[in-house]
C-alpha cells in the first residue's frame, strides 16, 4: 500500500486520540482566520487528489467557513404572510447540503475560477470547513492538459450553481439509480415538467 493509503485510514478513525488531538487544535487555528482563506496546499492530499486535484499550475485550494445547522427563515419580525402552510421561522432545513452551499460562497468569490471538487476538513460545534478545489480555466498547463481542459469550455461556468459538483449531484438525489430513480432524472423539475404539462397534436394523425 502506499503512503496516501495508510493517511486515508488515519482520517477514517477520527475518534483516535490523534485525530481528536490535531483536530481540535486545526479547529482553533481555522476559528481565528478568516471565512475564506487560501491554502498553500491540501490538508488532506489523498483525499485531494481522489476529488481530482494535482499539485501543478492552474490548481488551487480555498478553505471555506460554514455556519452549521437549519436554514432560518429571514422573515422580518418573524411575521411569515399567507397560509398556514407557509407559516414557520425557526425548524425550517435547506434543500442543499452544506457543502454545496461552501462550494457555491468560494464560486461566487473567486469568479475567475472553476470549482471541481470539494471535502470535508473539520467541525466544532458552531462551523464546518470544507476545502474547495479550483481550477484556473484561463491556465496556459490546464488548457493544454486533456484530462482537465474540460473545464475549460464555458458549458462549464459556475457548475457548483448548477448542482454539477459531487456535493450538488448528491442533494438533487442523482447518487441513485434504478428504481424510484426517475423521478429526479434529468432533473426533478424536468420530470415535474414532463408529468404535468398537457401537449396536443396540431395536426390529427392520420
Amino acid at each position: 500500500m502506499g503512503a496516501y493509503t495508510y493517511m486515508n485510514e488515519i482520517w477514517k478513525k477520527k475518534q483516535s486520540d490523534v485525530m481528536r488531538f490535531l483536530q481540535r487544535v486545526r479547529c482553533w487555528e481555522f476559528r481565528h482566520q478568516n471565512r475564506l482563506v487560501r491554502v498553500p496546499h491540501p490538508t488532506r492530499p489523498e483525499k485531494a487528489r481522489k476529488m481530482g486535484y494535482k499539485r501543478k499550475l492552474g490548481y488551487s485550494v480555498f478553505r471555506v467557513r460554514i455556519r452549521r445547522g437549519g436554514r432560518k427563515r429571514p422573515a422580518h419580525r418573524g411575521i411569515c404572510y399567507g397560509k398556514p402552510k407557509t407559516a414557520g421561522v425557526n425548524q425550517l432545513k435547506n434543500k442543499k447540503n452544506i457543502q454545496s452551499i461552501a462550494e457555491e460562497k468560494v464560486g461566487r468569490a473567486m469568479g475567475s475560477l472553476r470549482v471541481l471538487n470539494s471535502y470535508w476538513v473539520n467541525c466544532d460545534g458552531t462551523y464546518k470547513w470544507y476545502e474547495v478545489i479550483c481550477v484556473d480555466p484561463s491556465s496556459t498547463t490546464i488548457r493544454c492538459d486533456s484530462r482537465i481542459n474540460w473545464i475549460a469550455n464555458p458549458v462549464h461556468k459556475r457548475r457548483e450553481a448548477r448542482g454539477l459538483t459531487s456535493a450538488g449531484r448528491k442533494h438533487r438525489g442523482l447518487r441513485h439509480k434504478g428504481h424510484k430513480a426517475n423521478q429526479f432524472r434529468p432533473s426533478a423539475r424536468a420530470v415535474w415538467k414532463r408529468n404535468n404539462v398537457v401537449r396536443f397534436w396540431r395536426y390529427r394523425k392520420a
